[in-house]
């Protein structure tokens, strides 16, 4: 699969907050283990704010998928792991058809 790193994804919020609490991290923790593995990967510090935690976990609030990937590398996971995957019920048949 090969994505745009400024288009906008839908990640899975309960998925993200369970990965967070599986690990027993707070949103601070959280935003502090992207930071730290950005820095391993580039050596730069780069992070998000909790808000932006906030609004994909309670909201499936649609990011970017470069901050997917921050996400995603804070959990040591594929960012695939953490993205929306609508349920049957929700995929409109005409857009299959295109």
């Amino acid at each position: 699969m090969n994505f745009d790193e400024d288009r906008p994804v839908r990640p899975d919020g309960l998925t993200v907050r369970r990965m967070r609490h599986d690990r027993g991290w707070s949103t601070r923790e959280l935003v502090t283990a992207v930071a730290e593995a950005c820095e391993r990967a580039t050596g730069l510090r780069e992070t998000l704010t909790p808000n932006i935690l906030k609004a994909v976990e309670e909201h499936n609030e649609y990011i970017s998928y470069a901050t997917l990937c921050l996400i995603a590398d804070g959990f040591g996971c594929d960012p695939t792991d953490i993205l929306y995957t609508p349920r049957a019920d929700e995929i409109d048949d005409d857009a299959l058809a295109t």
